[in-house]
């Protein structure tokens, strides 16, 4: 694909929005890994492109390098710092010294500290000319959560709730929402490393919580639930395929029987002091998934636990959906004290209407 160089720094705006693009599209699909939109210049044509790979390796780098036959001289375009550090694979500057790359665009430095600002130093000192920022208000978008997990060692977190047009919860385990809501939900699920909930929620919905839309299924969350005295109903769908499906919970209970049984059924579980009596600490249950290389984390849940992570100001992102449809208060959850709650921890929320029916969606952020 020729491209005319009618002025040097426009071309080079083009490109990285091209790999901003490319990134974009990959996004969530890359395991703990960032996605990086990667695009190799020859001659003023891009001679090669490429996105991080699913799960997160090999780097975008790496795989439009490996395109061309001969790199010589070429311009290399990343979203992101090339990574300088050897993890599980080599650091892609040795990479790109070896293809004597001739100069390294990238948008944004890595937050990871093993790379942080350290590319430009390797890469001059081969003679590389490097030059970073382009572009880097289009990128922002792109590395908000990863740029949040990695400042914070912390995970990104997102809530997410549906209620009837009247504020109520449950509807005799028939859906609130129409199909449309339902698909953005589990695309939600599918864009998160787990997928967290109570067991109250469990045994009163026995839900799948797995991702169900075509060709995203192999992206389904770790399933995670909260049940400090383990009351979880061991017939339930997540229990019988917690074998195929990654199934922890976090629990404070000394009931042998009921532990024997969930660990011979697949069931990890990780135990947590029970520390004030009432609910286990979240925020240590959020770091040790942290710890566990869960970065991004859905909580789907009822009233309780969700005005539990409200309160104690644990969610980066909030979804609303709320359907056109009334249901009566018997025996059904009023949800209007959380959702006065909701609005008071964000600043900022949109609208998003778009191919949901009579479905309201409100991002709040």
């Amino acid at each position: 694909m020729s491209l005319k160089k009618d002025n040097f720094n426009n071309l080079d705006k083009k490109i990285m929005n091209f790999a901003i693009n490319i990134a974009e599209n990959n996004k969530y699909l890359t395991g703990t890994n960032p996605s990086v939109g990667c695009v190799i210049v020859k001659k003023n044509s891009i001679s090669s492109f490429a996105t991080t790979n699913h799960g997160g390796r090999p780097h975008a780098e790496n795989i439009a390098l490996s395109k061309n036959i001969d790199n010589r001289g070429t311009t290399l375009y990343s979203t992101l710092e090339p990574c300088s550090h050897h993890g599980l694979t080599p650091p892609c500057t040795n990479t790109i010294i070896k293809n004597m790359v001739k100069k390294v665009y990238y948008s944004v430095e890595d937050k990871d500290l093993r790379t942080f600002n350290k590319t430009k130093r390797i890469l001059k000192s081969k003679n590389i000319i490097v030059k970073s920022g382009l572009q880097k208000r289009n990128v922002y978008n792109l590395y908000k959560e990863y740029n949040f997990i990695r400042s914070n060692n912390a995970p990104y977190i997102i809530g997410k709730i549906a209620s009837s047009s009247n504020l109520y919860i449950l509807r005799n385990n028939s859906p609130i929402t129409n199909e449309h809501s339902r698909s953005v939900s589990h695309l939600l699920r599918s864009q998160n490393h787990a997928i967290l909930t109570s067991y109250k929620t469990i045994n009163t919905d026995n839900p799948k919580l797995n991702c169900r839309l075509n060709g995203l299924e192999k992206f389904s969350p770790v399933v995670v639930v909260v049940d400090k005295n383990l009351k979880i109903k061991v017939n339930s769908f997540v229990i019988k395929n917690s074998k195929k499906t990654k199934l922890i919970i976090f629990h404070s209970s000394t009931n042998i029987l009921k532990i024997k049984l969930l660990r011979k059924l697949g069931v990890k579980l990780i135990y947590q002091k029970n520390e004030n009596n009432m609910h286990l600490n979240l925020k240590k249950i959020t770091q040790n998934l942290y710890s566990l290389n869960i970065h991004r984390i859905l909580v789907e849940s009822g009233r309780s636990l969700m005005t539990s992570f409200l309160n104690e100001k644990l969610l980066n992102e909030f979804y609303f959906f709320k359907s056109d449809k009334m249901i009566s208060n018997k025996h059904k959850i009023n949800i209007s004290s959380l959702v006065k709650r909701i609005k008071k921890n964000y600043k900022n929320k949109k609208k998003i209407n778009t191919y949901l029916g009579n479905d309201t969606l409100t991002h709040y952020y």
